[in-house]
């Protein structure tokens, strides 16, 4: 489980990457400091459920947040859900 949630979790650095996009160039979409996107890649700093979709849309290739924060919350779960 701890694997495929950090392959989720590390989803929009590969897409930012895929997208050809640097850090530099990703923090002005987000109107932010590229510092800001250094400490989130690096696990420094978490994102917030609001703040996902935001770097997702940021990176203007097609990355689904409701998907990835879907698939992270299934493999969060350890039984059913009351």
């Amino acid at each position: 489980m701890a694997s495929s949630l950090g392959e989720e979790l590390q989803k929009p650095v590969k897409e930012r990457k895929a997208a050809d996009l640097n850090q530099t160039e990703l923090a002005k979409a987000l109107a932010q400091y590229q510092s800001f996107v250094a400490r989130v890649e690096s696990g420094e700093r978490r994102v917030d459920v609001i703040e996902f979709p935001d770097i997702a849309n940021a990176n203007a290739i097609g990355f689904d947040p409701k998907a990835a924060i879907k698939k992270i919350c299934r493999q969060m779960t350890v039984g059913p859900i009351a």
